[in-house]
């Protein structure tokens, strides 16, 4: 029963702890060197790490995306989509779309003259499944080590942490001024009424013991 109570607590804080990664916005520094549009396949799974379609187009399979592609500082390549988060999940609130696609179409640079970004961005990258992080802002940076701190991750988390800690300490609390005495009351009298029965049960035993002494 332990190892069950460990494995559900490690598994409830690995997928909340991935929900925070995916959710919490990120930044990347990169030189832009394309931007273009692409239709895309959505009949899978992999559906959920796109942008909820208006509901129109719910009902296709494929539909067009903006894509902003990059090179990072150490030569790494990077691709971002480019979609409207609308009123839906993460809360960013994101409509300006076809702003933002022009505005990265303007940074394009190239190796020789690089123009650096600093991207703002949620979501994850995966190759193997076609997944991409949603850009959320651009801002132009001196250089490829200029990246901005991320002070609305790091204020959440703290805020996060400091609420858990003080909620786990508001429940050992209460679980040690309130629960514990009822339980610990129940306990005592559930062992009380199993002494009483006992008792009674073996004054019973004894008056049957008589009887059988009696027919003897």
């Amino acid at each position: 029963m332990v190892y069950v109570k460990w494995f559900l607590l490690i598994f409830f804080w690995t997928l909340f702890g991935a929900f925070l990664h995916y959710s919490l916005p990120k930044y990347d520094v990169v030189r832009i060197v394309n931007t273009h549009e692409e239709r895309i396949d959505l009949d899978d799974w992999t559906r959920i790490f796109w942008s909820d379609p208006t509901a129109q187009s719910k009902r296709l399979m494929n539909r067009d995306v903006q894509f902003i592609q990059g090179i990072r500082g150490n030569g790494r390549t990077i691709v971002y989509r480019n979609e409207d988060t609308g009123w839906g999940w993460p809360p960013y609130f994101k409509f300006d779309t076809a702003n933002l696609y022009t505005e990265a179409s303007d940074l394009v640079s190239t190796k020789a003259d690089p123009q650096w970004v600093a991207i703002k961005y949620f979501g994850w990258r995966s190759i193997f499944f076609s997944i991409f992080p949603n850009a959320i802002s651009i801002t132009p940076v001196d250089g490829p080590e200029e990246k901005p701190f991320n002070w609305f991750t790091t204020l959440f988390l703290i805020t996060l942490g400091t609420a858990s800690g003080y909620g786990y300490y508001r429940w050992r609390r209460f679980r040690r001024e309130r629960l514990s005495p009822v339980f610990e009351e129940v306990g005592d009298n559930l062992n009380a009424a199993g002494d009483a029965f006992s008792r009674k049960r073996n004054r019973f035993q004894a008056w049957l013991d008589t009887w059988k002494t009696k027919k003897r």
